[in-house]
């Protein structure tokens, strides 16, 4: 029951460090992904202690007459069938341990020390030889076993062939999809067909008679083309949903569906008994009878659905699964804390060290400096209460340092499809670009403008500013605005009209992560109140210049006016109070 192999060290070096094996001679037991390093004489007894030292502790459960009657009626709780081996020996053989290991998700295993004080009763009960060692496997009913095998010498083959033939209950529950993958596999071939005999059915009292008809059934008619299985309906609501069509007529009842499982992806084909099943003996004829005709009429199941994944109704809930995760990484650290070389806990123990040195050294500056800025400045009882006053005045006051411009000039790109994606498409989440739309013959002034406005915000590491040309990405100015809904109707291009808009002096903030924008309308000439650029005045202006009356058109005024009041539509930006376009996807920019 133990696969040994043999490392040369020195011709298979990454596997022996991928290991931990950095000297030689080296013993080490791997199981399910976890390394643990033999570091006793090598003696028989030792290497026996250590292989079960490898294994779960709670693989195997002592049984005696006052817990037997518990552990044999699990079987519906745990959907398992329940292996008992009878043995004359005070200690659990180490071939039934590593058996007990490999089939721990199917079956539960105890052992019964037929020579203790206190096992009688069981040993009586089920006629027990107490010098021949003998297995039982137990299923649903526990007043008898429902295979067993004696041996004087139980090799590993005798148990296998034991366990992997008793690996299912009679009637299984289905209660996770990889359960009913192995139970009604898809059918390879004409000769390979499995069929599935669902009992599709509730929990509690008013139910048993039904499964207990339908369990006889499936004693009397076992086959190896045949598998009998149920679940519960609240439990498996989709299974049920699926295969049940008619919900009023099956409501409190119990279904018997057969099945066939076509392919990986969930098609089924399948017939449904007509009636309810009761578990009567005329139910058990007409169930019979389909049977018999499905050996030789495979197109008896007519009906066809897409079933989803099961539900996982044994799985342990998340907290658990990482209670136990990190209970083994920890005792991981515990052993290699101990059994470990010096040589392979270096780097380790430097890392930690470099880390804690890293944290001390910035507490204790942090310190230092919070004492010194204390004992030069003592706020005063009338400085704390203005600076209350002055919070409360303006939203603004929290982030007036932080915008306060760190350089004497303005940093503006161009957007170009060279950097489109980094300063838009992957811009970092709570950053924002800042774009002036302009073309080649108003180029300079505009920027000139522009650097004005937006100087005293260039403090902020959020905003990146950035200039789009109209002669070059006219059409992706133009679908961007057409996400302004009913804010930004953009005329067909049969307007007689369509070649005087202008869209020079335009500003969008553009937020590449969350995928939205606003927009700053140029400043109109009369408009004394300003807009502010804000995007609510964006329908009525858009109106205006598919009319004909271009409000940017140099006649009306200079280009330079066009950003007029930009500061103060940043300002609301920063404040969040501009309306928001959303779009699907930033569009290429050809």
């Amino acid at each position: 029951g133990v696969g040994i192999g043999v490392v040369h060290a020195g011709y298979e070096r990454r596997l022996a460090h991928h290991l931990g094996a950095h000297s030689t001679p080296s013993i080490l037991g791997l199981i399910s992904g976890r390394v643990t390093f033999f570091h006793s004489a090598v003696l028989r007894e030792n290497l026996r202690h250590f292989v079960e030292n490898l294994l779960p502790g709670n693989l195997v459960e002592k049984i005696t007459d006052k817990n037997y009657i518990h552990f044999l009626s699990n079987w519906k709780r745990e959907n398992k069938p329940h292996v008992l081996l009878f043995d004359h020996m005070p200690v659990v053989p180490l071939l039934y341990k590593l058996a007990a290991f490999a089939y721990r998700d199917y079956l539960s295993f105890g052992y019964v020390y037929v020579g203790l004080r206190g096992t009688e009763e069981l040993s009586r009960q089920y006629n027990i030889n107490v010098y021949t060692p003998t297995m039982m496997v137990f299923k649903e009913h526990m007043d008898r076993p429902a295979d067993v095998v004696q041996a004087r010498d139980m090799k590993k083959q005798l148990i296998d062939d034991f366990l992997s033939q008793n690996k299912f209950l009679m009637v299984a529950r289905l209660t996770s999809q990889q359960l009913f993958q192995e139970l009604c596999p898809v059918k390879k071939s004409h000769r390979q067909r499995k069929h599935c005999v669902v009992l599709l059915t509730g929990e509690g009292e008013k139910f048993a008679e039904a499964y207990e008809a339908f369990l006889t059934f499936a004693v009397a008619n076992t086959k190896d083309t045949l598998k009998f299985v149920h679940t519960y309906n609240d439990r498996q609501p989709e299974l049920a949903d699926a295969l049940l069509l008619d919900e009023e007529k099956y409501r409190g009842r119990s279904a018997v569906v057969i099945l066939e499982r076509r392919n990986n992806a969930g098609k089924v084909a399948y017939k449904t008994l007509e009636e309810p099943w009761r578990g009567s003996k005329e139910d058990n004829f007409i169930l019979l009878d389909l049977l018999d005709q499905l050996r030789t009429d495979p197109g008896l199941l007519s009906s066809e659905t897409v079933l989803a994944d099961l539900n996982d109704e044994l799985a342990p809930m998340f907290l658990i699964r990482w209670f136990y995760s990190t209970l083994d990484y920890i005792s991981d650290c515990w052993d290699s804390l101990f059994h470990s070389n010096w040589r392979e806990m270096m780097p380790l123990l430097s890392l930690l060290f470099s880390a804690l040195f890293i944290l001390f050294g910035t507490v204790i500056v942090q310190a230092f400096s919070d004492s010194s800025d204390t004992r030069d400045s003592p706020p005063s009882e009338k400085e704390e209460t203005t600076a209350k006053t002055e919070k409360n005045d303006t939203s603004f006051s929290k982030d007036s340092n932080s915008r306060i411009p760190k350089k004497g000039f303005v940093e503006v790109t161009e957007l170009t499809d060279i950097n489109y994606n980094s300063n838009l498409v992957r811009l970092r989440p709570g950053h924002m670009n800042v774009v002036l739309i302009l073309s080649n013959s108003t180029k300079t002034m505009l920027l000139q403008k522009f650097a004005l406005e937006v100087y005293t915000f260039t403090g902020s590491s959020s905003l990146h500013f950035s200039f789009l040309s109209l002669d070059k990405h006219l059409g992706w100015l133009e679908y961007l605005l057409e996400f302004a809904q009913d804010a930004a109707p953009i005329p067909n291009q049969y307007d007689k009209h369509f070649l005087e808009r202008d869209y020079t002096g335009y500003v969008l903030a553009l937020n590449g992560h969350k995928k939205y924008f606003c927009l700053f309308k140029p400043h109109r000439a009369g408009d004394e109140g300003g807009t502010l650029g804000s995007c609510e005045d964006y329908d009525s202006s858009l109106h205006t210049e598919a009319r004909g009356k271009p409000s940017c058109s140099p006649g009306s005024r200079s280009i330079k006016n066009k950003l007029h009041k930009l500061s103060f539509w940043m300002e609301r930006l920063l404040e969040g109070s501009l309306q928001r376009f959303y779009i699907p996807s930033w569009p290429a920019l050809d």
